[in-house]
């Protein structure tokens, strides 16, 4: 029943890597450059303004991500003593808050997009490489292979990238976004600044 369980989540998890890649490849290029700059240069006018960077805080894995891992471990002891109580990739997590928080150190709008790109795919090769340390003990733990743990960490580093791309833009109104360590900005009422 338990590898039943886990070769579905194997295949749902692929079918999301599938559909992660795609949209995500698009943002990255051109015409995601070209939709997310101003809202970049709608923060560096807040920035540029004085505004004082907050103190830093995480939530560990936004987007209930760490609070549900939670959840599920309160409910499922077996779970728990499997996965911990949180998710095994939380600190990849933290790290990218990290850069999130003050911009990743950027100076300028074009450098904080570059800068949001790198924290994002950071975060993707840790996700991964979160599947590969954990690897020996996953197979172990549900009788699968070496490849399909790898597909299942690609697939969730594929869906967490996918998310952060199109969830953590700046000026957002999210807590989670780009720069949420400063005000909020508005690319509609904040005057931007250009490079």
């Amino acid at each position: 029943m338990e590898k039943r369980i886990a070769m579905k989540v194997l295949k749902v998890a692929r079918v999301i890597a599938v559909l992660a890649v795609g949209p995500a490849t698009a943002q990255d290029n051109a015409l995601g450059r070209t939709i997310e700059i101003p809202a970049h240069q709608a923060l560096f006018a807040v920035i540029d303004g004085g505004a004082d960077l907050a103190p830093f805080a995480t939530d560990g894995c936004s987007g209930g991500l760490s609070e549900s891992w939670a959840l599920v471990a309160d409910w499922f002891p077996e779970f728990a003593e499997a996965h911990d109580q949180k998710p095994p990739w939380e600190a990849c997590c933290v790290t990218h808050d990290h850069a999130y928080h003050n911009v990743g150190g950027a100076d300028s709008p074009e450098d904080s997009f570059a800068a949001r790109l790198a924290a994002d795919e950071t975060l993707r090769a840790c996700v991964r490489a979160t599947g590969q340390d954990r690897q020996d003990e996953i197979i172990d733990l549900y009788d699968v292979s070496a490849g399909q743990v790898t597909a299942a960490y690609d697939a969730i580093a594929g869906s967490m990238y996918l998310a952060v791309r199109f969830g953590g833009g700046p000026c957002s109104g999210l807590p989670w976004r780009w720069g949420y360590g400063y005000p909020q900005c508005s690319v509609f009422t904040t005057p931007t600044k250009t490079d």
